[in-house]
């Protein structure tokens, strides 16, 4: 106890242990929807690169994801000593998934992951990381987590079978007399009760309700064990985790290639996943400190106990590289943190505490990976909820020179089902406005830069 005391100046920050493990297991029950949802959103990308079998991706990922939950938040106690936690990013996945992984391939995907995570070292090392999160826009920052909000939810409804592809309409309702559909929609419904009750862990929890309503239809003889791959029933409880050998970078280094793909292709991938990245890592990091007293200072930047952002942005980073080499798409500081938080956590015993529960469940991956689309769909949607809520903080009233772009960046994400799309033409709209209005000189120069990148790439590369 003394060597916690000390290792974490517990009576600095006015805590104690006890405080600060329950808080720890409160974020932990936040976010662990992420060891079902992760593997769901990659798998599918994985499968398509490869055309492979579902069991052959599923664990792998499993694996990937729960062991960066482990390392990122360990990295980020006992470096940083914040009471943060870290797993594959939301929105990051997708556009890893849907966007990156499709353009280039899995592996070749994750190397640029990993030059990201290198950069992001870099970048934090030298404080720059600050620099380009300032250099965007208030109304494009606001705009982009929209955009990724609407995506997320429109993964979420298509893999619940909700709505579905149409040739005339391009999207279209599903058949909503499919087992697996009434099942979302009743899980929605739960999912939405339990966090308007504000119960902690509230997309957990609903996640465990749907799939336990799966496998009462699957009893009864509604849900046909096979519909969606396999049995809802769980062939066991408790097993090692399951191997990374396909999914990793380490094993697989011979396999990255960028054939076929340009530069111009590349350099936006990479530019965007910097933007996406530090865009929620920063957000996130202060998001979740307006939750405590005393974590920021007067200028609303990290202060914790004169520690400052600078190792928290490192451990992101850090982690980021990591888990491109395990396998899994950018990891970042979780905004479910925020609950750990709230329950009085303020330092890395926090986030210790998480980070012991990831591990334990590692073992556990027989149940995680039996949770069908239909289960985890209805967390996307309100994930999907909370990020759109921030749609209000978006000025479309007194500068058309800011709404349209912002609104190019939201509309554009979830009907080309690309993050990239919306960013870059978000981007290029924000510039060139800003300069035919005689507002030149209010757009920083890091914007002329990325609108310069992303215009030639449009110009000169075939769109995707």
């Amino acid at each position: 106890m003394q060597f916690l005391e000390k290792f974490f100046k517990l009576k600095e920050n006015k805590t104690k242990v006890s405080t600060e493990v329950l808080a720890g297991v409160t974020t932990f029950v936040t976010m662990v929807y992420i060891l079902a949802v992760n593997p769901s959103i990659l798998g599918g990308a994985f499968l398509n690169a490869f055309d492979v079998e579902a069991g052959a991706a599923s664990g792998g990922l499993f694996t990937a994801t729960a062991l960066m939950c482990v390392i990122g938040t360990l990295i980020m106690s006992l470096y940083a000593k914040y009471p943060f936690a870290l797993a594959p990013g939301m929105g990051l996945n997708a556009f890893f998934a849907y966007v990156v992984v499709d353009r280039v391939g899995w592996y070749a995907g994750l190397f640029l992951l990993l030059i990201q995570g290198i950069m992001f070292v870099a970048l934090a090392l030298f404080k720059f990381r600050e620099k380009i999160f300032e250099s965007i826009p208030k109304n494009l920052k606001l705009a982009i987590g929209v955009g990724i909000g609407l995506f997320i939810t429109h993964i979420g409804l298509q893999n619940a079978g909700f709505i579905v592809p149409h040739p005339a309409t391009l999207v279209t309702l599903g058949n909503m007399h499919d087992i697996g559909t009434i099942l979302f929609m009743v899980g929605l419904v739960v999912t939405a009760l339990l966090i308007v009750k504000k119960v902690r862990g509230g997309l957990f929890i609903g996640i465990l309700a749907t799939y336990a309503l799966g496998i009462i239809a699957q009893l009864v003889g509604l849900y046909e064990a096979g519909v969606d791959g396999h049995s809802l029933i769980p062939s066991a409880i408790v097993s090692m985790p399951p191997s990374l050998a396909d999914v990793n970078l380490i094993t697989n280094f011979d396999r990255v290639s960028f054939a076929d793909v340009s530069w111009f292709v590349i350099t936006t991938l990479i530019l965007i996943l910097l933007i996406v990245e530090a865009l929620d890592t920063v957000g996130t990091l202060i998001g979740v400190s307006e939750k405590a007293d005393g974590m920021l200072d007067e200028n609303g930047k990290l202060a914790g106990a004169g520690r400052g952002a600078g190792p928290a942005l490192l451990s992101d980073a850090i982690t980021t590289g990591l888990g491109a080499l395990a396998g899994t798409s950018t990891t970042t500081t979780y905004i479910e943190s925020a609950s750990g938080v709230q329950a009085g956590g303020r330092t890395g015993l926090t986030s210790l505490t998480t980070a012991a529960l990831f591990f334990v469940a590692m073992f556990f991956s027989p149940i995680f990976l039996t949770i069908p689309a239909f289960a985890t769909a209805p967390a996307l949607v309100i994930v999907g909820v909370y990020m759109v809520g921030i749609v209000t903080k978006i000025d479309f009233e007194n500068d058309f020179s800011e709404a349209v772009p912002a609104f190019i960046v939201m509309i554009l994400m979830p009907l080309t089902y690309s993050i990239s799309d919306g960013v870059v033409f978000g981007v290029i709209a924000y510039v060139a406005l800003k300069v035919l209005m005689g507002k030149a000189k209010s757009v920083s120069p890091m914007m002329y830069f990325l609108a310069a990148i992303f215009l030639l790439k449009v110009i000169f590369t075939e769109y995707y």
